[in-house]
């Protein structure tokens, strides 16, 4: 992709100018960023979807008058469990699309000048009129596509982020909206994270929303902590504690410094491969979500012409010395890293790049076919 060039999909802005002005710095109203857009997946569809267990789908119902005025449920959901269209006041959002949907991946991808590290996913949501989920804030950065209908939003850069008691939704208590937009299909508003705001329908609507994960320091802390213990063994051997000059000891409730010192000693050894923190991040990154599953496949390259494409659900990143693979890590080095990061880049590689990995690198790309991670044009 090309950072400098103007795009309409971010008005008149460059990805570059975007990100430097914009990404987490503030909102952007985008009017017509896709001019004359269409909803991907039409009303029938995405309650198919909410109803499947391969998606994530929540309920939410609004019921003014009652204690707590709001109704939250997790999917999936058949039809006959989702409220009557001519009922106000509901939505249903349905997580993950880009994963189920090449159209709605595609879409996604357009918004791949921002790092694939940070791209979560496409989440659609369906609403009858006054529908919404409350003035409320994202722990992410995201983009809102008004795909049908109209949607009111009200958005504000408020630092009181106390929550409503009670209720069964993160819910803002002294929402204070500054700004006020009414989106058509094609318009988009991009929100930085923690940027309270508030959607309401206006009659039926469906909205995109492009989501970018920010995870917490306590979060990746605790995932690679776990990934380097699942690999400290092999870093540290098998060497148990010994203390043939342990003195008798009258306060046996203290733990030895000596132990103390084992065990910081084994610690620091652990962390002695200076890549060993970058392959767990990598590996970390790119692990599938848990309700993604691949089908695998015989893959035949010559049946192929030697085109290959990732799957829509395959996660795929690098970094100077590795490449990452749904949750798997591979050193890579010289020709065939470029072509590697060539196909995380762009998602697919043609037969001239083929042709010109090794074969231990086409070995690979076999077995992730086989495994459904990747396929054959």
């Amino acid at each position: 992709m090309d950072v400098n060039q103007v795009l309409p999909l971010l008005g008149g802005l460059s990805p570059d100018e975007f990100m430097k002005n914009h990404w987490q710095k503030k909102p952007l109203l985008v009017r017509q960023a896709i001019h004359n857009f269409k909803p991907l997946l039409d009303r029938g569809e995405l309650f198919e979807l909410a109803a499947s267990e391969d998606s994530q789908a929540r309920l939410v119902i609004q019921k003014p008058g009652e204690t707590p005025p709001w109704q939250f449920k997790q999917g999936p959901f058949e039809r006959r469990e989702l409220p009557a269209l001519k009922r106000p006041g509901w939505t249903v959002l349905v997580q993950g699309v880009d994963l189920q949907n090449d159209s709605v991946h595609d879409l996604m991808n357009q918004f791949r000048f921002v790092p694939d590290a940070r791209l979560d996913d496409l989440m659609i949501s369906f609403a009858t009129d006054g529908g919404g989920v409350g003035p409320h804030f994202d722990s992410y950065d995201v983009f809102l596509l008004q795909a049908q209908g109209q949607r009111r939003w009200r958005i504000g850069h408020q630092k009181d982020l106390t929550l409503q008691p009670d209720v069964p939704l993160k819910i803002l208590a002294n929402f204070e909206p500054e700004e006020e937009f009414v989106l058509e299909p094609g318009d988009m508003l991009y929100l930085p994270l923690l940027h309270a705001h508030d959607g309401i329908a206006i009659g039926e609507c469906m909205t995109y929303s492009i989501g970018f994960r920010s995870p917490s320091r306590g979060e990746l802390a605790r995932e690679l902590l776990q990934r380097l213990a699942e690999q400290a063994e092999d870093a540290v051997g098998c060497a148990v504690y010994r203390d043939p000059n342990q003195a008798a000891v009258s306060q046996p409730g203290e733990i030895p410094p000596q132990m103390l010192a084992f065990a910081r000693d084994a610690l620091e050894d652990a962390l002695k491969d200076p890549d060993a923190l970058a392959r767990s991040l990598g590996e970390y990154l790119t692990e599938p979500k848990a309700n993604v599953w691949f089908e695998t496949a015989e893959f035949d390259a010559a049946s192929s012409g030697g085109v290959v494409r990732l799957d829509r659900r395959t996660k795929m990143m690098f970094d100077a010395k590795h490449i990452f693979i749904n949750g798997e890590s591979f050193r890579a080095s010289g020709s065939d890293a470029t072509l590697m990061r060539r196909l995380s880049d762009e998602r697919s590689l043609s037969r001239q790049d083929v042709d010109r990995i090794s074969s231990e690198a086409r070995a690979l790309i076999e077995g992730w076919a086989e495994a459904g991670w990747l396929h054959g044009l």
